[in-house]
């Protein structure tokens, strides 16, 4: 008896290194980017998850440029390193030939960065994915998988605080009310 067990043992063991290694992805939201004492920010645009109104959103983007939103905005640096997930808009900084936008900033609200003032540098990631996502998808909000740096990074658009290697890219989808 004792010794099948302890073979049964051994037999299992390779297994359980399986699901005791395995990180689990939190899911984020756009506030938790922000530390709880952080001087409060001007108000920005509301995000938009309701398609219906992107005719407002792109109607803006006739203006010109328009300066980011408090450029030192304060991080969370207890999000470093964690597996996390994360829903927004795609704006794009690199785009294949195929029309796969493969680096990009990923922000709470449509049109954030284009004509919009960007909002600060702890509401955008810079995510890069190797896989990327089509230039005609952009209209629609992502979940954006992976493990958050915090770590800021500067391009020609606007100024980030995150930084994130996308291993899953996926639309969002509205909660049932």
């Amino acid at each position: 008896m004792r010794r099948s067990l302890t073979l049964a043992l051994l037999l299992a063991t390779p297994f359980l290194p399986l699901h005791v290694g395995a990180a689990e992805v939190r899911e984020l939201t756009w506030s938790e980017l922000i530390p709880a004492d952080a001087p409060a920010a001007a108000p920005s645009q509301a995000p938009i998850h309701d398609l219906s109104q992107l005719a407002d959103a792109l109607a803006a983007e006739s203006a010109p440029a328009a300066k980011q939103q408090s450029p030192a905005a304060p991080v969370v640096k207890a999000l470093d390193g964690q597996e996390v997930k994360l829903p927004g808009y795609i704006v794009p900084l690199d785009v294949t030939e195929e029309g796969r936008v493969t680096e990009f900033l990923l922000v709470p609200y449509f049109g954030a960065c284009i004509h919009v003032p960007p909002p600060p540098p702890n509401q955008i990631v810079h995510v890069t994915s190797e896989l990327g996502v089509l230039m005609d998808a952009l209209y629609q909000p992502f979940w954006i998988e992976g493990p958050l740096q915090v770590q800021a990074s500067s391009s020609e658009l606007a100024e980030a605080g995150y930084q994130m290697v996308a291993s899953k890219i996926y639309p969002y989808e509205m909660p049932d009310s």
